[in-house]
């Protein structure tokens, strides 16, 4: 592990517990915090007092919890401008930053486009963006000590490496450890579809859900799972990889080195490839193959839908072995859900096992600087142990 890993905001079980619970759903009585986390009053007190002393909670005018009810209670939120974290999402061809605070709300976001994808350039113009963003309040600057980063691929969190990405072409690079001394902030990486999961968990439609799942669709197939309210890792840092799930053997070969792969059947650049072997027309770029299909050319329109077909049985596969609450499904190919979205629903049913099909699909659009709130939230994440 690279040695820049400030100290924890909390590492206490009961603090942990108490700020994780108001970070997602402040305000709360103490009544409240007690009853949902398992502790006693008196140990909701206690272990807040440190973080109100801090300027991390604050308590709000007393409230009666009913009509009639006895001695008023003073719920605790959070401080969200008590810190704030940054988030860079590495794209193919774009860094994209935000500052957020405590509660992932995005205060401000820039944009820089990527040329020179080599790791030591990629570091050195994510250097900027960090002090572009921190400028923009000074605020920011003062009270901001982490940086999330979020990047597609194989990432070792712990070590903050980039073990393997397609996207940017990179192999085991030491990315904390670098942009850390370059911008003097504790820097967590992690993989990209991962730290979004985190932040839909934390923060969006996974509030309250101890079993979650998201998937994305699109340049990438991609997806992450919580399980007993924990984004799932693995021993190896890949779990939940849906987009590496062999669904068909005579399939084409994808770029992890297997062969049928959703991925290698459903992103944007397999339909892109499929569409111009069947169609004879090597020039066509995907927007092109968008139009065709949207114009009714059978090749097209079926590359789409056994695109769909893929994606509905590998998030079946994931369903049936995890048994989530609910799926988010994201990611740039939304845009063409309408395509193969119908695809995606139909496999979905045909393979589910009985009561799994229960699992609600849910459809939820997000701009690119979503990514960078989900590196962001890896941040926050950086306060706990």
């Amino acid at each position: 592990m690279f040695p820049n890993h400030s100290r924890p905001l909390v590492s206490a079980p009961a603090e942990t517990a108490i700020l994780a619970l108001l970070l997602a759903e402040s305000p709360l009585s103490r009544v409240e915090l007690a009853r949902r986390t398992g502790l006693s009053s008196t140990a909701v007190t206690k272990a807040a007092r440190p973080l109100i002393d801090d300027g991390y909670l604050h308590e709000l005018p007393p409230e009666r919890t009913a009509p009639g009810a006895g001695r008023p209670v003073n719920p605790l939120a959070v401080t969200p401008d008590r810190e704030f974290v940054l988030g860079v999402k590495i794209s193919a061809d774009t860094l994209f930053g935000t500052v957020c605070d405590l509660q992932a709300r995005m205060r401000t976001t820039a944009s820089r486009p990527l040329g020179d994808r080599d790791p030591a350039a990629v570091c050195a113009l994510l250097a900027e963006l960090v002090t572009e963003l921190l400028d923009t309040e000074p605020e920011f600057r003062a009270r901001t000590r982490h940086l999330g980063i979020a990047v597609s691929g194989d990432v070792d969190r712990l070590r903050g490496r980039v073990c393997y990405s397609v996207l940017p072409g990179w192999q085991d690079v030491p990315l904390a450890e670098t942009v850390a001394a370059a911008t003097g902030l504790t820097v967590t990486v992690e993989n990209d579809v991962k730290a979004l999961t985190s932040a839909e968990h934390w923060f969006g439609d996974g509030i309250g859900t101890e079993y979650f799942a998201l998937v994305t669709i699109g340049a990438g197939i991609g997806s992450g799972v919580v399980v007993n309210g924990d984004l799932v890792t693995g021993a190896y840092g890949v779990a939940g990889e849906m987009g590496h799930i062999s669904i068909d053997p005579n399939g084409p070969r994808c770029h992890c080195g297997q062969v049928g792969c959703v991925e290698a059947v459903a992103s944007s650049d397999a339909i892109l490839a499929t569409v111009r072997r069947a169609t004879g027309r090597p020039e066509l770029d995907f927007d092109g193959a968008v139009q065709l299909a949207r114009g009714g050319e059978p090749a097209a329109r079926a590359a789409f839908a056994r695109a769909g077909q893929a994606i509905g049985t590998g998030i079946a596969v994931l369903v049936n072995l995890l048994g989530p609450e609910r799926v988010v499904v994201t990611g740039e190919g939304l845009d063409t859900y309408d395509l193969f979205g119908v695809h995606i629903r139909e496999a979905y049913a045909a393979h589910c096992f009985k009561a799994a099909a229960k699992c609600p699909l849910t459809l939820r659009p997000l701009p690119w600087e979503e990514w960078a709130r989900g590196a962001a939230v890896v941040g926050i994440q950086a306060l706990f142990p």
